[in-house]
């Protein structure tokens, strides 16, 4: 049976597509869905029903519509999230012509240039004075040093942090393992000294929740054996890193991430090789992870110094 090219039913057969045979995420299957409705929302406002009515010059005043896009009042989206948008919608017509549905086809759906950022991560001193802000003397600043620890020593994701579970780990052993993005299983290593501060996070626990970072704010589930309703969130741990960023005085402003960028600098600069750390970092492609070459090779300040004229 021909695969339909209604936008709404196309959408919806292409997000249980990801779902069940490609099996994506939770979140990117989210994601996905708000970009696609939107562009479905702009198809329809242009009176088109049928996908194959996409063409390059339809394709162009989209991308146009999403340049000039304005939200809570002044707010435009970003060339990434732009990127986002056309990612979707890419990957939407690529299964839709392995479907053999006669559509634009995706090589002509070309990414917009995303916007250059640099990399923020921090060295070996800054870190530790990162390291070192949590006040250890109360549960919630047990709970975030040991977080911080974990972040750094792991290099996890955000999102891979807030989901561990402790039947995930035995602190008797060095390393466990992960499903990362893409569904990616990899193992990860703790450090003795991060071992040492989840230990004595879980020991002053009192419950028998499944997670292993919870919060202390709002409403004690008790009622709920497993405390899922109390597993920390991301954007809980994106707030607690900066706020220790503030409190240490760090010259710039780091996200979980960059304490995972932190990771792999630290790692390289140290002489670990680029695929053993694309597969501490999960990377699919070893592009991804050469993104931290040029920081991170001392080397070449050595040729630098050795070779470059001082005039």
């Amino acid at each position: 049976m021909a695969i339909s090219t209604q936008p709404a039913i196309a959408m919806i057969d292409f997000l249980e597509a990801l779902e069940v045979e490609r099996n994506v995420s939770r979140l990117t299957i989210r994601n996905y869905s708000l970009y696609l409705r939107r562009f479905n929302e702009w198809f329809a406002k242009q009176g088109y029903k049928d996908l194959s009515q996409l063409t390059i010059e339809i394709l162009r005043k989209y991308r146009v519509y999403l340049s000039r896009y304005v939200f809570d009042e002044d707010q435009t989206l970003s060339k990434r999230t732009q990127s986002y948008y056309i990612i979707a919608l890419r990957s939407w017509f690529k299964w839709l012509v392995k479907q053999d549905a006669q559509v634009l086809h995706p090589e002509k759906i070309e990414l917009p240039k995303g916007e250059s950022t640099p990399m923020k991560f921090l060295m070996a001193d800054k870190l530790e004075r990162l390291l070192n802000q949590p006040s250890i003397s109360n549960p919630d600043g047990l709970r975030d040093k040991a977080m911080l620890e974990v972040l750094f020593s792991t290099g996890l994701r955000v999102s891979e942090l807030v989901n561990l579970n402790r039947d995930q780990l035995d602190l008797d052993r060095p390393e466990f393992g992960v499903v990362g993005k893409g569904r990616r299983p990899r193992v990860v290593f703790l450090s003795e000294r991060a071992r040492q501060w989840l230990r004595r996070w879980l020991d002053t626990r009192q419950d028998n929740w499944r997670p292993v970072f919870v919060r202390f704010s709002g409403k004690q589930e008790e009622q709920l054996a497993d405390g899922e309703a109390m597993r920390l969130t991301t954007r809980s741990v994106q707030r607690l890193v900066d706020k220790y960023c503030r409190l240490a005085k760090l010259p710039i402003k780091l996200s979980p991430h960059g304490i995972r960028h932190s990771f792999a600098t630290d790692l390289l600069s140290n002489g670990a090789g680029l695929r053993d750390v694309q597969e501490m970092l999960g990377h699919k492609n070893i592009a991804t992870t050469q993104i931290y070459t040029h920081v991170t090779r001392p080397q070449l300040k050595k040729v630098y110094d050795e070779y470059h004229s001082k005039i």
